[in-house]
């Protein structure tokens, strides 16, 4: 789905699954330190967005989703995970009731899988789910804005800022009130520097919530059954995550960044040592410059020289060994 604000001055579009929206605006560094002081806005119209409604919708998806939500307050802002029968992470869900009805945004293109399985576990409860992406438009005010959010908007409030679930037609008009516009690489340059994984990129096929540190965030520890709880509490209770995810701090001399999947080997054993991790997420910072998240093994050293490729960096532990 192909956002109208491409056609806004400098506009550059993104790539790969962030296809449909603006990479940047001909500023990357400007947009991020905008967004760092709490002005701008970045469009996120291309995220799928699914809404879940009935008087059955909170306790229903307490049984489907890692996060305790049978007694979600109004308003208050969540996240989520859905997980195989291994306990695999499958979708991230970032979610919102609003009273009635329980809004979610989720990665671009997963929208479809997720109501599909949502359906097919519906059984007899009083429950509708809805593919809005069509209808609404997700868009995101950085911590600190003093943007004024339209009436009636649903809004999921947290401490990285405000996301609207804004009606796709008051998109452009939106953004003409809203301040400058800020790319998906300024949002992503933040994301990393939180260091806040992100489906399909932290994630492959095998990877569980206690790699990512999504445990507490995402996934309640003291909640009923749910696909793939069993492998949570059993590498909760009695042992540790294979991987682990760290940032990278990178060689700020070299031109080009290492892309997502580099392989990541211990800068002691020289240019022809194992693998023993990946780069996830590389991004240019307006302040740390070149950094990224990556997965490791778990037993690497936290204090070991690590390289990306041709590239030096210095590991900073975001989950524990």
């Amino acid at each position: 789905m192909k956002s109208p604000l491409l056609t806004l001055p400098g506009a550059v579009p993104a790539e790969g699954v962030d296809e449909g929206v603006a990479a940047h605006y001909g500023d990357l560094f400007r947009e991020q330190r905008a967004l760092a002081e709490g002005t701008g806005f970045v469009d996120l119209s291309h995220r799928g967005v699914v809404t879940v409604s009935g008087p059955e919708r909170l306790s229903w998806l307490h049984l489907l989703l890692t996060q305790h939500v049978s007694d979600l307050p109004p308003h208050q802002a969540t996240e989520a995970l859905i997980l195989s029968a291994n306990g695999h992470i499958e979708h991230a869900l970032y979610l919102v009731d609003d009273g009635e009805t329980v809004w979610a945004h989720v990665e671009p293109g997963t929208q479809e899988a997720l109501i599909a399985y949502l359906e097919s576990m519906k059984f007899f409860y009083r429950v509708e789910t809805a593919d809005r992406t069509a209808d609404f438009a997700v868009v995101h005010l950085p911590a600190g804005s003093i943007v004024e959010v339209p009436e009636g908007v649903v809004v999921r409030e947290t401490s990285y800022g405000r996301d609207l679930f804004l009606p796709r037609a008051d998109l452009e008009s939106y953004a003409g009130k809203a301040g400058p516009p800020a790319g998906i690489l300024a949002h992503e340059a933040l994301r990393v520097e939180q260091h806040r994984p992100r489906l399909g990129f932290e994630t492959d096929h095998r990877t569980i919530p206690h790699e990512l540190g999504w445990i507490g965030g995402a996934v309640h520890l003291q909640k009923g059954c749910y696909r793939g709880q069993e492998t949570v509490a059993r590498v909760q209770n009695l042992g540790k995550p294979p991987r682990r995810m760290v940032f990278l701090h990178l060689d700020g001399s070299e031109v080009h960044l290492p892309p997502a999947g580099t392989d990541l080997r211990l800068a002691d054993d020289g240019p022809d040592g194992r693998r023993i991790g990946f780069v996830t997420t590389s991004v240019r910072h307006h302040e740390l410059g070149p950094v990224a998240l990556a997965l490791v093994k778990r037993n690497v050293p936290v204090d070991a020289r690590l390289m990306a490729g041709d590239t030096a960096a210095a590991q900073e532990t975001v989950v524990e060994p």
